[in-house]
């Protein structure tokens, strides 16, 4: 993982992934109990042939907007917002893909009275079940249980360059040393690159960044599409796809001692 990459100022966000890799893009808004949430988009849009629900977290290009959309930290309801686009998604039989880049979901106080928590544990249920395919692309960060509320899916891709992870290198290394300054030795530990996490059955494909995508984004589009249509060809081919998505987040984490 390349910092200098990875927070590069022309780094795709998601509203150029959309607007490069989808078409007929119609944005949804709002979760029907608080409002709507900017630092998640969501709607409807066409992959090739097929209908599809895109939902992904949104950091904003400039300062203003970066600061309209929460830096890319969703509230509870853009939580849910984001799982009642998925619930319609299952009603209408449309896949689902998700676009994550977040440093994770926001921790402030007006959060938590809205139930962070609840909102986040609610999409890792309710998604485990969804019997439409899902297939998510990290593009940037991936922070904690704020990316995984929106990957708990069949198929992950990575950028090469993205990073995902429980915690920020920065936050372990102030819990675990007193010493924000070590993040780098705090990332080497948490294993958080796209490599680590393909060697670990986290991810299943790494798309290459070819020095880095802010370089050529329209060809690193075209790579995902791509992608994004073969994980949906093989997820058409899959008899068992909630039993095969459960089956596979139960096996992260299983060890065995080694004398």
């Amino acid at each position: 993982m390349n910092k200098s990459i990875l927070y590069h100022k022309d780094r795709p966000v998601i509203d150029d992934w959309i607007d490069m890799i989808f078409e007929d893009f119609l944005e949804l808004h709002g979760d029907r109990f608080y409002g709507d949430d900017p630092a998640i988009i969501g709607g409807l849009a066409r992959l090739g042939n097929s209908a599809v629900t895109v939902i992904g977290t949104a950091k904003g290009r400039k300062t203003k907007e970066s600061i309209a959309r929460n830096f890319g930290m969703p509230h509870p309801e853009g939580y849910r917002k984001s799982l009642r686009l998925m619930k319609q998604a299952e009603k209408f039989s449309r896949p689902i893909i998700t676009i994550v880049d977040t440093p994770g979901a926001f921790c402030g106080i007006e959060a938590e009275e809205r139930g962070q928590g609840e909102a986040i544990a609610r999409n890792l249920m309710e998604m485990i079940t969804l019997k439409v395919p899902i297939l998510t692309v990290f593009t940037g960060e991936g922070g904690s249980g704020g990316a995984l509320a929106l990957a708990v899916s069949d198929r992950i891709y990575m950028l090469q360059e993205a990073m995902y992870s429980v915690i920020s290198p920065r936050g372990c290394a102030s819990i675990l040393w007193k010493d924000p300054s070590r993040e780098d030795e705090a990332a080497r530990q948490l294993k958080i690159t796209a490599s680590d996490l393909k060697q670990f059955g986290v991810i299943d494909e790494i798309i290459p960044e070819h020095g880095g995508v802010h370089l050529h984004p329209q060809k690193i589009a075209a790579d995902i599409r791509h992608r994004l249509l073969s994980g949906l060809n093989w997820a058409e081919q899959t008899d068992d796809l909630v039993g095969t998505r459960y089956r596979r987040f139960r096996r992260f984490g299983e060890w065995e001692e080694v004398n």
